[in-house]
């Protein structure tokens, strides 16, 4: 399911999106596609979505869940993270998976000066894991125009994905990850040669040699273990007070089901822990045909309707 889901070719009935450029730190902004209902009703729900490592704003489970919502009557906003979707220049830095004061700016944003009243994240994988974290910071302060947060196959373990992902029967996922941040980062170097080099970190094979010789020192962590302890929301989620819909797979080839059974998340009654016998990495493809074709983003939808509904 996991390839399947990658590779399925699929059409999408979504108005024109406005882009929204949130600021996020005092260099850096990130991209918003944003799909309004009509006259742009405050008090209508909003959801935000995050995609996956190696993703975008057009990945196609974004596209799927913002038009599920959409027609529901929600406002949609689908973001890049830092340096994605060709949003390069728009930040000198690199991203990682615990840059969730990103999201926490675009939360307060949204509810301050948009004043939007009802806002949901949705997070899938490493965008699972970085909307997991923000709900966990915010912990009993969160905002009220938060109300809820659902997340597919979150990476809530990094040092489980990547020890995972160095399986030998996982070798093309990992090498397709590693091409793909190689590439990110080769570009990088390119817009900005003097805070990137374009040689020197030696023959990178694995996410975690990656982190180990780029992203760890990037963000001024010892290595990719450091790295990895800081950025998991593992160490936040029993701090998770607002609903929390949690959805994965046994058969996930690299997000290992009992690394998100492990991390508390069974002893947090916020927390609405599905998991299903198969639906691989953020596949979930249902039997049956037309919306719930693509399974998880109906039950996210459904999730925010519900919650939305209450007031």
């Amino acid at each position: 399911m996991t390839v399947a889901a990658a590779f399925w070719r699929r059409s999408f009935g979504l108005p024109a999106p406005e882009d929204l450029y949130f600021q996020v730190d005092s260099d850096s902004r990130i991209l918003g596609h944003c799909h309004w209902q009509p006259a742009r009703d405050r008090a209508r729900p909003l959801l935000v979505l995050v995609h996956g490592l190696e993703g975008s704003s057009d990945s196609g489970y974004m596209l799927g869940i913002a038009e599920k919502a959409w027609h529901r009557g929600f406002h949609v906003v689908r973001l890049n993270q830092r340096n994605c979707g060709g949003t390069e220049l728009l930040t000198p830095t690199l991203y990682n998976s615990g840059m969730s004061a990103d999201y926490r700016a675009v939360l307060d944003e949204l509810a301050g000066r948009n004043g939007f009243q009802k806002i949901f994240f949705a997070g899938y994988s490493m965008g699972g894991n970085l909307v997991a974290k923000m709900a966990g910071e915010l912990g009993e302060n969160a905002p009220a125009a938060l109300r809820g947060v659902a997340t597919v196959c979150p990476a809530l373990n990094l040092a489980a994905c990547a020890d995972a992902l160095e399986r030998t029967d996982n070798y093309f996922y990992q090498r397709h990850f590693v091409a793909g941040l190689l590439s990110h980062y080769a570009k990088k170097a390119r817009l900005f040669p003097q805070k990137y080099s374009a040689n020197g970190s030696g023959r990178i094979r694995t996410v975690r040699e990656f982190d180990d010789a780029i992203t760890a020192p990037q963000f001024g962590y010892r290595d990719a273990e450091e790295y990895y302890e800081a950025a998991g929301a593992k160490r936040v989620v029993d701090k998770i007070r607002v609903p929390y819909l949690l959805i994965t797979s046994e058969d996930d080839p690299f997000v290992p089901c009992d690394s998100i059974r492990s991390s508390g998340v069974l002893r947090n009654p916020a927390v609405t822990f599905c998991v299903q016998k198969h639906g691989g990495h953020c596949g979930f493809i249902s039997a049956q045909g037309g919306a719930e074709r693509f399974w998880a983003e109906v039950r996210i939808v459904d999730f925010c309707e519900s919650l939305a509904g209450k007031g």
